[in-house]
């Protein structure tokens, strides 16, 4: 009840925005992981984190249903990702990249990597289903509410 009422605060307006920070610090693991599993760099999740609670917080009177906060705050953060990535695409489509690359990637267990090298060989829509059902273990019902897709869409 208590998260109703600040969800509703945060949608009319508290403009001190302690309702709204409230709720954003109650995902922001959750939604730190999903903007990780998209970039694999703590930099630009913690970008991308930034810009979603912006975007949300500049948006935040267009949210229809205060119950409904996180899965909203969540395609925001989709959104984001998504806009970086195309960003970032036509950016090395120009730009020369540099091949010699000495980065060292630190591997925490060997079934992580290959989950990451799986997701790597995925489609990207198909990977945006894979990342909320296994990192976020959201049900397909709020997958399909989040990506504004039919159900039976994210079934298959």
């Amino acid at each position: 009840m208590e998260n109703l009422m600040e969800a509703e605060r945060v949608q009319f307006g508290d403009e001190s925005g302690q309702a709204f920070i409230r709720l954003v610090s109650e995902q922001k693991k959750i939604l730190y992981g999903i903007a990780f599993s998209y970039f694999r760099s703590e930099s630009d999740a913690l970008e991308m984190l930034q810009e979603a609670t912006y975007r949300a917080w500049s948006k935040r009177k267009s949210l229809k249903d205060p119950e409904r906060f996180a899965p909203w705050v969540t395609r925001i953060l989709i959104n984001c990702c998504n806009d970086e990535l195309k960003r970032r695409k036509r950016l090395v489509s120009v730009e020369p990249t540099n091949t010699g690359s000495t980065g060292v990637m630190e591997m925490t267990s060997d079934r992580k990597l290959d989950m990451e090298q799986a997701l790597d060989s995925v489609k990207f829509k198909y990977r945006q289903v894979l990342v909320l059902k296994y990192y976020r273990d959201m049900t397909l019902t709020e997958i399909a509410e989040v990506l504004g897709k039919p159900e039976g869409t994210v079934k298959t």
